[in-house]
């Protein structure tokens, strides 16, 4: 064999326990604080000239980032692919990541640093797209873990641990070299081979599961072990053996094997490849806690990172932390708690055999003595300190698409700054500020960016309130890169999108909902198009039911030029048309209808009624589009042919805004309620009467006519068909409040109420009402009322 043969066969690195000269292949656990430490050891006492680190090589121009004093970790490198930002892929490191501390080594000794994995143009290639950022981590795990065999707990089990975690911590976490982040002292005492010994066990111990279980049943993981075996020998020529080699402890084998260059080429050869962009985002710790990026998830990113900066007495500084976290959720804890836990913590690793105590002896501890007992409190350490809810940070310098620079600037002049845990936001949007912070949520929305979900305000119906869920997730750095094919600021992006899904959009009702979006995200260049795609739409689509679908979204859009000064002159056009097009052809439409449908069309005109509503606010009663609906709800309160839950639910309607008198109410319950009608459709009728949240239980507690009218017909219904109408019936009545119910069946117990008499001289324990005004009662609550208004009290005369 020649010599230049001999050289491409030899072992690529050494893993024994000597002191011999590297390469030194460094296999580690991702995100393993003991690792992180011995890592850091071993450098300190190898002094290598060149560190290598498995992850993308085209990071390496990254990597000087991670000196810099804004880059606070947990951070990730993101790789996507510049055509389809959805094929994207993340290197998450934490504080207390092997990885990081490598290159905070190298670089702080001016040490050369670089990425040796597969290049992310080869992986990006190879990766499977997928739907949307949420699933790229998924994906990720997909590729790394290997699913033939779990080296840790094959390890821990062959020790006669059932738990992988356990025996980790037991034989790597706190058995490790103390310390913490390089903090220039000299390498530690003893000779380089003790601190390199760990690593030669680790590697002799995977070097015999590869043995036994093959390379893991990953395809890829030849091709990328050879890819880090050829940057090894392109390493040593530069730097000679003095080599550190970063990675995964299964590919350590695979780097130390007697393989030709030529052989591992061959690997190489034909790989597809795509343009990438890579950057540094900032990540979370909850979001290490999944099985994502390395391949390693772990369950407590918090407790690891406690050990790692933890330089000595970590259980007593750990319950010293769960201490002022329950102390400032009001809970009592002392310092005698504390010092409890901590013996119990202990007592419990010594009765467990364990060198130290572990997560689980000082969550038990914690369980017992500061929580008494409950797992309540308990959670809420695990939330925030066993997971933690640290987010990263990452300089300005970092590169990025022009969008994401944009939302960054727009981010801090309008002081949201994104974080990990979920926040309320309340915005008064005849505030600048706030009406600028709505339009941003707004616009992000429109683009897919999910960093914030509107809610129900809390303190005001008005359309000059507004209440958001934020919650930023390290995901959404991808969605904001799928969004950058649209413009280069949020504005531009979203208006283009805007514009483009007006164009593509075939059914009305998503127009219209793009037109409200374009509103409330104040889009005045996309209005145009959306206008004139929404009057298309609504010219060609005669179906009823969509036209009832896209009104309430416009007559909402109407809503906001009070608060929002926009001009909504075209959309209140479109608007009227619908609505007129809806009173010709709704009562057509609402017979010969299956139950299904008839729900469905209950819906649509409880919808409509509100969108007229808001439409036609100025009109007197009986007159303008309000005069025509009214029309129309008393046509179809009227028509046999129409479904029951319809006509209830119409008169009910025209009950609540006056337009139909009690006696006339009572008579049409009395025609659906009457013996010829089937129990089927009666009990439709009730429900579309009564039912839902439409406050039906006080209205008969309030008018006992109606409630006698329904429960003479209930006792009516014959033996064979109660069974038929009592669901819909037990759905009806359900909704209703625990007191509703019971006052109802006190009513209804009680009997009717003689001809002539109150409820009040009948049965004076029960509060009841007749029919009618009783103006004596009704006067009785006057003057509390102007107590509460601060008006003065009425002259006696006047009350006369």
């Amino acid at each position: 064999m020649s010599g230049a043969a001999e050289a491409a066969a030899a072992p690529q690195g050494r893993t024994a326990t000597g002191p011999a000269a590297g390469p030194w292949l460094l296999g580690v656990r991702h995100h393993g604080p003991g690792s992180a430490r011995a890592v850091l050891a071993a450098l300190r006492a190898a002094r290598p000239a060149a560190v290598l680190i498995e992850g993308p090589p085209e990071g390496d121009a990254l990597l000087p980032l991670a000196a810099d004093p804004h880059m606070r970790p947990p951070v990730a490198l993101l790789a996507h692919a510049v055509d389809d930002p959805g094929r994207a892929s993340f290197w998450p490191m934490a504080a207390f990541s092997p990885e990081w501390v490598a290159i905070r080594w190298a670089l702080d000794h001016d040490v050369p640093v670089r990425f040796v994995d597969l290049p992310a143009a080869h992986s990006l290639a190879l990766k499977e797209p997928v739907e949307g950022p949420e699933r790229a981590e998924e994906a990720e795990e997909e590729e790394e873990v290997t699913p033939v065999v779990d080296p840790i707990r094959v390890l821990a089990e062959t020790a006669g641990y059932d738990d992988p975690e356990r025996w980790w911590e037991d034989v790597v976490e706190h058995r490790s070299p103390t310390g913490g982040a390089d903090s220039g002292a000299p390498p530690s005492e003893g000779a380089p081979g003790d601190a390199l010994a760990p690593f030669g066990a680790l590697a002799e111990a995977m070097g015999a599961l590869r043995e036994a279980y093959g390379d893991g049943g990953q395809p890829r993981d030849a091709v990328r072990e050879a890819y880090m075996r050829i940057q090894l020998r392109t390493a040593r020529k530069e730097f000679g053996d003095g080599v550190a080699v970063v990675c995964g402890a299964w590919h350590v084998p695979a780097l130390a094997a007697r393989t030709t260059l030529a052989a591992d080429r061959a690997l190489l050869k034909g790989l597809p490849k795509v343009r990438t962009d890579l950057t540094w985002v900032p990540w979370t710790h909850r979001r290490l806690a999944r099985r994502s990026g390395y391949g390693a998830g772990i369950d407590s990113p918090g407790w690891y990172g406690h050990l790692f900066e933890a330089a000595d007495r970590p259980i007593e500084r750990w319950m010293t932390k769960v201490a002022g976290l329950l102390r400032g959720e009001d809970r009592f804890v002392s310092t005698a708690h504390v010092i409890e836990a901590v013996r119990l913590a202990e007592t419990l690793a010594a009765l467990r055999g364990r060198p130290l105590a572990g997560l689980g002896e000082t969550t038990d501890a914690v369980r017992a003595v500061m929580c008494e007992g409950s797992d309540v409190p308990l959670a809420l350490v695990r939330d925030r300190l066993i997971v933690g809810e640290s987010l990263g940070e990452v300089p300005d310098t970092a590169p990025a698409v022009p969008l994401q620079r944009d939302l960054t600037r727009s981010q801090r002049t309008l002081r949201l700054k994104p974080e990990a845990s979920e926040r309320e936001l309340d915005l008064d949007l005849r505030k600048e500020t706030d009406a600028a912070r709505s339009r941003l949520l707004h616009r992000l929305r429109l683009l897919d960016v999910g960093w914030g979900d509107p809610v129900a305000g809390r303190g005001s119906t008005g359309t000059f309130r507004e209440s958001w869920r934020l919650r930023w997730e390290p995901e959404l750095h991808v969605r904001v890169a799928e969004a950058g094919v649209w413009g280069t600021t949020v504005l531009t992006a979203a208006t283009a999108k805007a514009a483009s899904q007006a164009v593509a959009a075939t059914a009305l009702a998503d127009v219209t909902a793009l037109a409200e979006h374009c509103l409330l995200a104040e889009l005045p260049d996309a209005l145009p198009v959306v206008m004139k795609a929404l009057a298309d739409r609504a010219a060609l689509d005669s179906d009823v039911g969509h036209l009832a679908d896209a009104l309430p979204a416009l007559a909402r859009s109407l809503r906001y030029g009070d608060v929002r000064s926009t001009d909504t002159a075209a959309l209140a056009e479109v608007a009227a048309g619908l609505a007129e097009r809806i009173c010709v052809g709704l009562p057509p439409a609402c017979t010969g209808l299956d139950p299904d449908g008839a729900e469905a069309l209950r819906g649509q005109v409880e919808a409509v009624h509100g969108a007229i509503g808001l439409l036609d606010t100025g009109a007197k009663p009986g007159t303008g589009l309000r005069g025509r609906w009214d029309a129309v709800l008393h046509k179809l309160a009227a028509r046999d042919a129409v479904a029951g839950i319809i006509r209830g639910r119409a008169t009910r309607l025209l009950l609540d805004e006056g337009r139909l008198a009690e006696d006339e109410a009572a008579r049409l319950m009395g025609l659906a309620l009457s013996p010829g009608t089937p129990p089927a459709d009666a009990a439709a009728w009730i429900e579309g009467f009564v039912g839902g949240a439409s406050g039906g239980g006080m209205l008969l507690v309030h008018d006992e006519r109606l409630l006698g009218l329904v429960d003479a017909w209930l006792t009516g219904v014959p033996a064979d068909l109660f069974t038929d109408v009592l669901p819909l019936l037990r759905r009806t009545f359900s909704a209703y409040e625990s007191g509703v119910r019971r006052t109802l069946g006190e009513l209804v117990r009680r009997g009717p109420v003689p001809e002539g008499a109150r409820r009040d001289d009948a049965a004076p324990a029960t509060g009841g009402f007749g029919p009618g005004l009783d103006p004596a009662r009704a006067y009785a609550v006057e003057p509390v009322l102007r107590l509460l208004l601060g008006r003065p009290p009425e002259p006696v005369e006047a009350a006369v």
